[in-house]
């Protein structure tokens, strides 16, 4: 007893020593750098679970890109969206009036981040950068931040028993001496194929666009944009980084719309390579420079396109690597740059005056971003510092040459990298960088890939920046597989907390089962859900055969032109009784029958619904949908209920997925 009154009079002295010296001192169970999405629902989950969290950024604007413009999500494959990060879907769904929604406004991702940690107990600490980190026995003992646009002379210090960086740079991995590798591994680092310097026809300027700012002259020297180092051979590592954008959020409605003016530091001279190339491809529409994808209420998430569009390419190298006020300047070139390139349409004579009238249609939103004068805060980081743990993901993890055991999330995103350099190749402009590979399976994340080797430190986990060749994060990197490692990671601290473990030393089968019994962190009942390949809870009849194409999952079942086919669908001992909402996994294709016959027994009484397919929407970059069967009640004693489906119709009756979700899901 006298010895804990001590170490109580000792620590509470400490405390009064920091302060003196201008130092404010907090302790948390949980420390969580940065709050991107994947910040957010980590801090919702290990607050739910009871644990002390602190949430610092050094920006004041919470969800990251999620709510900083990305709005068009890139999912690959909504199989590996679960937990919490499907609730969010769920949640933008509800705001549309619809069930998940994949496409959504800034401002609403905004304000349900917002609510998550409104309904946590989450302690936020926005616009406070990293200074310092204290580690002791490969432990991080504390961490300093500061007000973000300070000089730094006042330090807060945050103490706690386990750390996350779910920043976009990985800035307290480094500097809590974790290893970690910025660029471009060699092919031969990790035996792969498309990883290192890739001069490829992705996102390519055509052939004649001359490089030099007089034409055919290189004496006059290179025009902007263009580096004038050779081109290594392919394969080649480097430390180049993908290129940065903005996901630009315009509107088309006069009443919410501000105009597109010219920006600070405009100079034309910087779209030279848009005009040449437009020389050679002529202008036929907005969208041959701009992937111009289309929002609610008249919105837009504009993405890069082609050879010359919205990556700054090559001009965010030293952005991994540099301070948080380096980085403000490299954000606001990337700002310039862009506010600059949509001016130049709207107003440049080279434009012809059809795509500009086109144009100017769009501005500001008045309603999005209002506090940064509507534009947003959030630079896309595609890639920066990658984390180097025991297990590092690799190009055969994604195409399943190789797979993981001990698997805490799933990816399943073409391995996409954007071009990192604009180089001169026999005369002419090239980009070179930009790689997109996929057709394959959802695979497997390793929990050694979201944690630091063991001799490094023993309680800090990484989701974001986590064990990746740049190849294989170019499928990782996506919002919705940051915010499934970040519960996943969120559980893991909650264990490593509770049974005083090291990151490395927790139970991974343990967390598959929190995330399996409490998928959406806060308690809820869980849905249920059948997959055609959980062989015994399906009966097929008929001459069904696996299909080829993307569905939900690793694959599904189809059968055509035949009425007698028929896919069964039988819930478990484990299936609740109760009321759900039932939907049914609809791969679209052009063969796809115009209507299903659903036979729902819900262990009392029997119900058909005629399911039509025909007038399916679907949004966003995916090709396939949940299609609701309806509203049922599974009662108490129910007996071997099923859903059976057969066609009504000519053509490919697809069996992949069913879900029950609890009615009171989302109230």
């Amino acid at each position: 007893m006298m010895m804990n009154k001590f170490l109580m009079i000792i620590t509470a002295w400490g405390t009064i020593l920091q302060m003196a010296h201008g130092q404010t001192v907090k302790q948390v169970d949980l420390c969580i750098y940065g709050a991107t999405s994947a910040g957010v629902v980590a801090a919702y989950t290990a607050s739910h679970a009871g644990k002390s969290v602190l949430l610092i950024d050094p920006g004041t604007r919470v969800g990251g890109l999620s709510s900083g413009g990305l709005g068009q999500t890139d999912i690959g494959n909504k199989y590996v969206v679960t937990g919490v990060a499907l609730d969010f879907y769920r949640k933008i769904g509800r705001h549309y009036n619809g069930f998940e929604q994949w496409i959504f406004e800034p401002k609403v991702a905004e304000t349900i981040f917002k609510n998550y940690l409104s309904n946590s107990t989450t302690e936020q600490m926005l616009g406070h950068r990293l200074v310092d980190v204290k580690t002791d026995n490969r432990l991080i003992k504390s961490i300093s931040v500061t007000p973000s646009e300070s000089n730094g002379d006042k330090h807060i210090v945050v103490s706690a028993k386990m750390f996350m960086d779910c920043t976009y740079e990985g800035d307290l991995l480094a500097q809590a001496g974790v290893s970690y590798h910025v660029g471009r591994e060699a092919n031969d680092t990790y035996g792969e194929t498309i990883n290192g310097v890739q001069l490829l026809d992705g996102h390519q300027f055509p052939d004649g666009v001359d490089p030099y700012k007089v034409k055919g002259n290189p004496a006059s020297g290179l025009v902007w944009g263009v580096n004038d180092q050779p081109v290594k051979d392919n394969g080649t590592g480097d430390n180049k980084v993908q290129a940065y954008n903005y996901r630009i959020t315009l509107t088309n409605v006069p009443q919410n719309r501000i105009t597109i003016t010219q920006p600070d530091n405009y100079d034309p001279s910087r779209y030279e390579l848009l005009k040449r190339q437009k020389e050679i491809q002529p202008w036929k529409s907005i969208q041959d420079v701009f992937i111009w994808s289309l929002m609610p209420n008249g919105k837009t998430d504009i993405n890069n396109r082609n050879g010359f569009s919205t990556d700054m390419i090559g001009m965010n190298w030293d952005y991994p690597e540099a301070d948080y006020f380096k980085r403000k300047e490299i954000i606001k070139a990337h700002e310039e740059y862009t506010k600059g390139l949509l001016y130049f349409v709207a107003n440049d004579p080279s434009v012809p005056t059809t795509i500009q009238n086109e144009f100017k249609k769009w501005g500001y939103p008045k309603d999005e971003y209002v506090d940064y004068e509507h534009w947003s805060p959030q630079l896309y980081i595609r890639e920066a510092r990658r984390m180097i743990g025991d297990v590092v993901m690799t190009q055969q993890h994604c195409q399943g040459h190789e797979t993981v055991n001990d698997g805490i999330g799933f990816a399943a995103y073409t391995m996409d990298s954007h071009n990192c350099d604009r180089v001169v190749v026999n005369g002419m402009v090239k980009n070179e960088g930009n790689v997109e590979v996929g057709g394959f399976s959802p695979f497997p994340i390793s929990y050694k890939a979201i944690v630091p080797k063991k001799e490094e430190v023993n309680n800090l986990l990484v989701p974001v920046c986590l064990s990746a060749s740049h190849i294989a994060f170019g499928s990782i990197r996506m919002e919705p597989v940051f915010m499934v490692l970040a519960q996943s990671a969120a559980v893991a601290a909650c264990q490593a907390i509770d049974q005083n473990l090291s990151v490395q030393d927790v139970d991974v089968e343990r967390i598959r089962q929190v995330l399996q019994n409490n998928p959406k962190a806060d308690g809820r009942q869980a849905d249920y859900i059948i997959q055609v390949d959980n062989s015994n809870q399906i009966a097929l009849r008929g001459d069904w055969i696996k299909s080829p194409k993307k569905g939900y999952g690793m694959s599904y079942q189809e059968v055509k032109d035949d009425p007698s086919a028929t896919a069964r669908f039988s819930p478990g001992r484990d299936f609740v009784a109760g009321k759900y909402k039932l939907y049914s996994y609809f791969p679209k294709t052009a063969e796809s029958v115009a209507s299903g016959i659903f036979t729902v027994f819900t262990g009392r009484e029997i119900v058909e619904k005629n399911v039509n397919f025909k007038d399916v929407n679907i949004e966003g970059q995916t090709t396939s949908t949940w299609v609701k069967v309806g509203e049922y009640t599974f009662e108490s004693g129910a007996k071997n209920p099923y859903v059976e489906i057969r066609s009504n119709a000519p053509g490919v009756l697809a069996a992949n997925a069913l879900i029950w979700i609890p009615i009171s899901d989302q109230n």
